[in-house]
């Protein structure tokens, strides 16, 4: 229990720059309160003593503000950074080195009994207010964008964002030559594109060219003496560049 106590708190080191001192963290940090009390509820619940298991977790929640079924799984290194509001459903599994922000809901959609709830392998990372719904799998070192709410499977390695969540096209890692991706404080870099707006973009870029054939093909019709007066001018109210800016 120590050992894993001492993992805990050095993976707050290594993913939270606020953080200045072992004490600091033991005391201070409502993600780590809410991963001791859940060993204990969980370990209660293994017992079989689930109403005491039950009582112990809304203790928890009371105390923290996090929210953790005493029977989901969770494994070695698991951070919630902030953790007010974080709701982990009782069949959710959650590997190693995963990483949770506040307001974060690993939830079900359905009252059926069994599997329900998520799966997040190891190294994933779920940004601020998402919501991860059903019985889905979030691959390993996967991202989730804030406020994304994801209902469908994410493969390894990628990141989703938006509501219903996308797919954010990007080059991946290589993950046998970075086995340990670059860390990103609430999924989210400055480097992602999202695909509806490439494939705005790619309308937009479109329809300026189909404009430019256009017009040059009015051109050489006027040339050769055909009159196309009653043809509306291609580049009519139509702004590619200021339509640009409006989908970024």
């Amino acid at each position: 229990m120590f050992r894993q106590l001492r993992e805990d708190i050095a993976s707050v080191f290594a993913r939270d720059p606020a953080a200045r001192s072992f004490w600091e963290v033991l005391t201070c940090y409502p993600g780590i309160h809410a991963i001791l009390i859940h060993r204990v509820a969980n370990r209660l619940w293994r017992w079989r003593l689930f109403w005491l298991a039950r009582t112990i977790a809304h203790f928890g929640r009371l105390l923290t503000g996090i929210e953790i079924h005493p029977a989901a799984v969770i494994g070695r290194r698991f951070f919630i950074d902030h953790g007010m509001g974080v709701v982990i459903g009782e069949t959710t599994v959650i590997g190693d080195d995963v990483t949770l922000y506040h307001g974060v809901t690993l939830g079900g959609t359905s009252w059926k009994k069994g599997k329900r709830h998520p799966t997040l392998e190891d190294r994933v990372v779920v940004g601020a207010g998402a919501k991860v719904l059903g019985p889905i799998t979030i691959g390993a070192e996967a991202r989730i964008g804030s406020n994304s709410v994801v209902t469908k499977d994410v493969p390894s390695g990628a990141t989703a964002l938006g509501i219903p969540a996308r797919l954010l096209e990007e080059t991946l890692p290589d993950t046998k030559v970075m086995p340990h991706l670059d860390f990103s404080a609430y999924a989210v870099g400055g480097d992602q594109n999202d695909p509806l707006l490439i494939t705005l973009h790619a309308l937009l870029n479109h329809a300026a060219e189909t404009d430019r054939r256009l017009e040059a093909l009015l051109g050489h019709l006027h040339e050769k003496g055909i009159q196309t007066e009653d043809v509306a001018h291609p580049t009519d109210d139509f702004d590619p560049q200021y339509l640009s800016k409006i989908v970024d």
